[in-house]
């Protein structure tokens, strides 16, 4: 199974919107010991997961935990330890670390699934834009 194998510790903007990674933190795609990692480095802004308010009724657990900022890193990046990657590399690496982030979560594979769709949808703006 992947891992996260370091924590998540941010702190508030001041825009009330943000957040700001005040340690970098680390996950490895695929198995907890694989050499093919993605890093997001101490000082990344993120806002989290950017969920329309339609869907109001998602857990705080999937908005505030470590696979939408390990997403949003990537779309900014577009790239692992310097190779680029596509939108759908960064969309399925989210789903597989929404599933290990999420383990404890009875509703994750639904919740998981759910934001999955909702980024290979609608994500290209976001891709395209950055």
């Amino acid at each position: 199974m992947s891992a996260f194998t370091t924590p998540l510790i941010v702190s508030p903007c001041s825009n009330g919107r943000d957040w700001l990674l005040k340690k970098s933190f680390t996950y490895h795609i695929g198995s907890k010991f694989s050499r093919h990692y993605v890093r997001v480095p101490k000082g990344f802004k993120t806002d989290f997961a950017s969920v329309p308010r339609i869907f109001f009724f998602l857990p705080d657990w999937a908005t505030y935990s470590k696979a939408p900022v390990l997403h949003d890193w990537l779309f900014r990046s577009k790239q692992i330890t310097g190779k680029p990657i596509t939108r759908k590399r960064a969309d399925d690496i989210f789903l597989e670390a929404m599933l290990v982030d999420w383990r404890n979560h009875r509703s994750r594979y639904f919740v998981a699934h759910m934001e999955y769709w909702a980024v290979r949808i609608a994500g290209w703006l976001a891709w395209r834009g950055k």
